[in-house]
């Protein structure tokens, strides 16, 4: 800022009786923020932003402090000070954002088709009574059994034990087919 300007901007803020308008402060992108008195309440003052003429009023920036101080939510103007600290503290919050995107695009995600090979599901179980090793399974199969050397099996009983269970009085219903009856009148 200029020390022409400078000296402006002291002498606009000077709150001397004959004036309506008071300059409050400046932002960083060059916003003036004024206070005047308002004709149909005289007792609070009224808080407007002026911008430059020459940009569209859509294009014009206002900082959160600013916007705390223009609706009353805080009494004090932001000070330079604060306003520069409060880009810092963005500028270090995008950092921190794009290292957090960096970690999180780093991880492999369970949504993507998998590059490596699965392991094939396990045939064999570690019990040695179900799977037997393939050299006597092969030489049970090469020699044929003796007639007096041969095992008796027990067949297995076919009881199931849920039989007992479902024997509740709704367990086997089903439903009739409808049958529909004349109404009476």
């Amino acid at each position: 800022m200029s020390p022409i300007n400078s000296l402006w901007f002291k002498w606009k803020s000077l709150k001397l009786p004959w004036r309506t308008s008071f300059l409050v402060g400046h932002d960083l992108k060059g916003n003036t923020y004024w206070e005047f008195k308002d004709a149909l309440n005289a007792n609070r003052y009224r808080r407007i932003v002026k911008c430059d003429p020459k940009t569209h009023l859509s294009d014009v920036q206002v900082s959160p402090q600013w916007h705390q101080w223009l609706r009353y939510v805080r009494a004090e103007p932001p000070s330079i000070e604060e306003q520069q600290q409060d880009i810092i503290r963005q500028i270090q919050l995008k950092e921190l954002a794009r290292l957090a995107d960096e970690r999180w695009a780093s991880k492999v995600s369970y949504l993507d088709k998998p590059k490596t090979q699965q392991p094939a599901p396990a045939t064999q179980t570690s019990d040695a009574t179900l799977n037997p090793p393939k050299d006597e399974a092969q030489a049970n199969k090469a020699t044929p059994a003796a007639p007096g050397n041969e095992k008796k099996e027990k067949p297995a009983s076919k009881q199931d034990p849920w039989a007992k269970a479902a024997s509740g009085p709704g367990e086997k219903w089903q439903p009739d087919s409808w049958n529909p009856t004349s109404s009476q009148r």
